[in-house]
């Protein structure tokens, strides 16, 4: 199989940074997923715009987008189809909305640090949804300071920032139940600040984790 540029460029980047094996299998899939759901969201590292232009970005993660099969997986496990109000903190290219929207969610929002990546991510929204009926909301914001909607009902999160940014979301989270008292499900891949939303209240009810780097949990309150 040739693979365009951009996706080959992926796969290389995946092969230096962890191995060729998850390399083939991430670059597969984002190449079937950007097929079915008619979306552009591979791409890698593209927060440093952000820092030449003299933005801290040292308590952010890369821009990786979350592996398509992981995605339909956690999305079926948890019930995604369900759910009234999809958020996504660190949307990226907005890849997950996009796939939530699929799902049926009828309404995502989406925060992201960067305003290149929010402008791709509305185009994926706006093609995704002439094909699903959603109502998409994005914002681009610190998600330190970012107020949680008072009826968002499911939050994805990709490891996007450290622990000093998590501890500030974790705080919004919590103002937005006092105000609004209601059962939030968290799928939460890479999950790397784990402790922090389990001091909050919530319980990890499902892990999955292969082929080494790929991983996942899904969390309640």
């Amino acid at each position: 199989m040739i693979l365009s540029i951009p996706f080959l460029k992926y796969f290389f980047y995946l092969s230096y940074n962890w191995n060729i094996r998850i390399a083939w299998h991430m670059t597969m899939n984002d190449m079937a997923g950007e097929k079915k759901y008619s979306i552009n969201t591979t791409g890698i590292n593209e927060l440093k715009h952000l820092e030449k232009k003299g933005i801290d970005i040292s308590h952010a993660t890369i821009y990786m987008p979350a592996s398509y099969d992981l995605l339909e997986f956690f999305f079926q496990k948890s019930a995604v189809h369900k759910k009234r109000h999809f958020l996504d903190v660190g949307c990226g290219k907005g890849r997950a909305l996009c796939v939530a929207a699929a799902y049926g969610v009828p309404k995502v929002s989406g925060v992201e640090f960067s305003k290149a990546l929010l402008t791709h991510a509305e185009k994926n929204l706006a093609n995704i949804s002439k094909i699903h009926k959603v109502l998409y909301t994005l914002k681009n914001d610190d998600a330190f300071y970012f107020e949680i909607p008072e009826d968002v009902d499911c939050i994805f999160l990709f490891n996007p920032f450290d622990e000093l940014i998590m501890s500030g979301f974790v705080t919004n989270l919590k103002t937005s139940l006092q105000i609004n008292p209601r059962k939030i499900t968290i799928i939460y891949f890479n999950p790397l600040q784990k402790h922090l939303l389990v001091e909050a209240g919530f319980s990890q009810t499902f892990h999955l984790q292969k082929l080494q780097y790929l991983e996942g949990i899904i969390l309640e309150n």
